[in-house]
């Protein structure tokens, strides 16, 4: 695990780092918390220090807390794997890009040479600034990262983008210092469910959750590759790193993978999209009515099957979520669609239906291989299959 410093300045936001310290140990990593003078007035060094267990820096002046270092910030510099500034003031923002070292935060900025990123939080009208976004753009040309704020209500009592991003996409920046065996790689990915309407207020959909999709591109991401997200309506975050596409129906997904598919090596279509969508779409809600309703249905695009026939140089992954015969119509899905792994597993299983946070999968490989997998945690199903198609796409290139 990492040696992280949480640096915290002040904005209101402030008390959101108590959460992220949580969440860091939580993971496991070593959390180190300074704060400016400003933070003090917002979370008390105490509420850090008790959940990070481990001494806050307040004072670059105040006596030495390590004594394995000549100099604290220099020595919490060179200790450090990451850095997280959260939230970052427009203040901050300014200090950094402009090579200002004043206090305990901004002198261990300077002198460390592991990663630093800015999760900043403030007034919609002040991060639209021209002077805070030069400043910015700045320490993004510097190398420095940024966790962007989203769109939300503010503290003063406005709307707009300013909110900071939520502690688990900060965290998640922790996992790029993972090894980036996937560099270089570009992935499109889909996930979740699509949505057929029937009229303004009803719609045709399925029981996906998107988790396995999001933990695909979220641990592709994490090891270094580019990666594109084509996803249906879930209420997952997007992970950290990858460029999301959101889309409504089965016929949006195929056209953002149209668009998509040319310049990806790799494609993993795990979404559950409708196979089938309402001929007539109603202009108005359909009232209830005392007879039998029926729905005539059309065929939606098998966008897997146009994939297995466009392709050229993509290393193509289907899914297959079965209820029966897994084995059996996993491997005619392998075949009719040209594919070069399919990913099966049981949804009516307690352990990896829909919306379950674990899953089993076997691979079915073109080449004839297998590969069952044990009971597994999404994430740790999406480093597997990861590592098979790392695998094959090395026999490709040699």
């Amino acid at each position: 695990m990492a040696n992280i410093i949480v640096g915290v300045t002040g904005g209101i936001a402030a008390y959101k780092a108590a959460e992220l310290v949580s969440l860091l140990g939580k993971q496991g990593h070593d959390v180190r918390c300074i704060m400016t003078e400003a933070a003090q007035q917002f979370i008390t060094p105490l509420t850090l220090q008790t959940l990070s267990g481990n001494p806050v820096y307040t004072n670059m002046f105040q006596l030495q807390q390590n004594p394995e270092w000549k100099v604290e910030h220099i020595g919490l510099a060179h200790w450090a794997d990451c850095v997280l500034i959260v939230p970052a003031t427009a203040d901050f923002l300014g200090k950094v890009a402009n090579g200002l070292a004043d206090d305990l935060l901004s002198t261990c900025v300077m002198a460390t040479e592991a990663p630093v990123y800015f999760a900043p939080a403030m007034n919609d009208k002040m991060y639209q600034n021209p002077f805070v976004q030069r400043n910015i753009q700045i320490l993004r040309e510097s190398g420095y990262g940024f966790v962007d704020p989203v769109e939300g209500n503010l503290a003063c009592g406005t709307s707009g983008k300013g909110k900071m991003a939520s502690v688990e996409q900060i965290a998640d920046v922790v996992n790029t210092l993972r090894p980036q065996d996937l560099a270089g790689m570009r992935f499109v990915i889909t996930a979740g469910p699509t949505r057929e309407s029937i009229d303004p207020v009803r719609f045709l959909t399925n029981h996906s959750s998107g988790k396995m999709g999001y933990a695909l591109a979220r641990q592709a991401a994490y090891r270094g590759a580019d990666v594109v997200l084509i996803s249906g309506p879930t209420h997952l975050a997007v992970p950290f790193g990858v460029t999301m596409i959101p889309v409504t129906s089965a016929q949006q997904m195929f056209e953002a993978v149209q668009a998509h598919f040319q310049d990806a090596d790799v494609i993993i279509k795990s979404a559950a999209v409708a196979d089938y969508r309402p001929k007539t779409v109603a202009a108005q809600k359909i009232k209830k009515t005392d007879g039998d309703m029926v729905l005539e249905l059309e065929r939606n695009a098998d966008i897997l099957a146009w994939l297995g026939e466009h392709k050229t140089t993509q290393l193509l992954v289907g899914f297959a979520a079965e209820t029966n015969d897994v084995a059996e119509n996993a491997l005619g899905k392998l075949a009719r669609k040209h594919l070069d792994f399919i990913a099966a597993n049981d949804v009516s299983a307690a352990h990896s239906g829909f919306g379950k946070d674990t899953n089993q999968v076997t691979l079915y490989g073109a080449d004839g291989s297998t590969v069952a997998l044990p009971i597994l945690s999404k994430d740790e199903t999406a480093n597997r299959i990861l590592d098979k198609i790392l695998e094959k796409r090395k026999e490709q290139i040699i």
